[in-house]
């Protein structure tokens, strides 16, 4: 097949319009029609159904795509391979976590990964969803759970535990809980029990709101969770990485917290090698051994 045709096809597929094929690949629309018709006669196949909205794959032009898809990701991570061949640590490193590290703990102290590498491109991937780091979704990883997928170098990172904190504010006008039974008193602001969340996060919440509690306010990511607490509306649950940028909180109930969740950094074996992973992965090492010597100090003082 002319690899040309299928370069255009994919693009078309991806797009799902001729039109914004057009664009990306710098053809005009015609352009892409005549060389769309051209592959579909040479394959005697019918590749596209069209209608008004756009275009729609058939299921020979499935076919193609998830072929013509797996090329380009098996050109991205040669691409990726050879880039990584230079000394320089420069290009683009997609890095997938989830909301909270991401926003809370790892967004913050970029600004001295780009420091040190200053032509280093950061895509920030912040979802819930497990994304595939053999099929070239992201390049890297960091989840609070050990990666299943296969063919991925893992490395623990540290542990962190779910605790309960309040503002200072909120503590002075309200008395401060000295059991578990005394958060019935308290409004609560944790995070559903059918939001997605690690095993030990969601045991730890069944657990508080066994506790009578009468007032509720429940936030799907931690963001939200730490907006209302420092807006004094509450007693509210937490992973203890988040609350070291914010001093203003307050640890109470310190008997109480979930078991350990441990935290991975996971990348594709095929990027053993990579400048851009290994700054990466340095950088975040280090900021987790200053984060553990300043709680040493903390729990000295």
């Amino acid at each position: 097949m002319d690899w040309d045709k299928l370069r255009i096809f994919h693009a078309v597929a991806d797009a799902g319009s001729l039109t914004h094929a057009g664009e990306v690949l710098h053809l005009s629309q015609s352009a892409v029609s005549r060389q769309i018709r051209a592959l579909e006669e040479s394959l005697n196949a019918t590749l596209f159904h069209r209608h008004a909205r756009g275009l729609i794959l058939t299921e020979q032009g499935e076919l193609l795509f998830d072929a013509t898809r797996s090329m380009d990701q098996r050109l991205e991570a040669a691409t990726a391979r050879i880039r990584d061949s230079a000394d320089e640590v420069f290009g683009e490193l997609r890095v997938t976590t989830t909301m909270g590290f991401g926003l809370l703990w790892l967004a913050p102290r970029l600004s001295q990964l780009y420091e040190n590498y200053p032509d280093l491109r950061i895509d920030l991937i912040l979802k819930e969803r497990v994304l595939d780091l053999p099929m070239r979704e992201a390049d890297l990883a960091i989840r609070m759970k050990e990666p299943s997928q296969a063919d991925l170098i893992r490395k623990r990172l540290m542990s962190v535990n779910m605790r309960l904190y309040a503002t200072r504010n909120y503590l002075d006008e309200h008395e401060t809980p000295q059991k578990p039974e005394d958060l019935k008193d308290h409004r609560l602001i944790c995070q559903s029990t059918t939001a997605q969340q690690v095993s030990a996060s969601s045991i730890f919440t069944h657990k508080l709101l066994s506790n009578g509690v009468r007032s509720l306010l429940t936030v799907n990511n931690y963001f939200g969770i730490l907006q209302a607490m420092r807006s004094h509306l509450g007693i509210g649950a937490l992973p203890d990485y988040v609350t070291e940028d914010f001093p203003d909180l307050v640890r109470v109930l310190p008997e109480m917290e979930s078991s350990d969740i441990p935290v991975f950094l996971a990348y594709p074996e095929e990027l053993r090698h990579s400048k851009r992973i290994a700054a990466f992965r340095d950088f975040v090492t280090e900021e987790i051994i200053a984060r553990r010597k300043r709680m040493r100090a903390q729990v000295a003082d």
